[in-house]
């Protein structure tokens, strides 16, 4: 039985990426280390850790930048998220549009380069 799941990205910035996820997602801090920090959605339990790349509890085989992946948080409403990273000038990838499967979504770029997808469900939105 499953008792958590929790997301791990390697990061060269850890600093720069606890601002960027707290700030961007109202994400608390229950660690904070020199070489890790977990962070949590106070309303969901949903943790996100951010270690840093050269840890040595990281295999060496592990370190480099991974590929292939991202991020989506699902959100009610776009629109305050793209707002809040035009603010704080993180990197914005593409900014919210409405795509065909029925999702307005808004792309960013983590400090360290991990895509990250705000997405919020069209309402009413009706597949054709």
């Amino acid at each position: 039985m499953i008792k958590r799941f929790m997301t791990n990205l390697c990061s060269d910035h850890l600093l720069a990426s606890k601002t960027f996820y707290t700030t961007m997602f109202d994400l608390t801090v229950n660690f904070d280390s020199d070489w890790f920090i977990q962070l949590q959605d106070d309303k969901t339990g949903l943790e996100l850790g951010l270690i840093l790349r050269t840890s040595e509890i990281v295999p060496e085989a592990y370190r480099l930048t991974p590929q292939g992946f991202y991020l989506t948080f699902v959100v009610d409403d776009v629109e305050p998220y793209f707002q809040r990273a035009q603010d704080e000038n993180f990197t914005i990838v593409q900014a919210p549009h409405d795509t065909f499967y029925g999702q307005r979504r808004l792309l960013l770029r983590d400090p360290d380069g991990t895509l990250v997808d705000v997405s919020a469900p069209i309402p009413n939105f009706q597949f054709q």
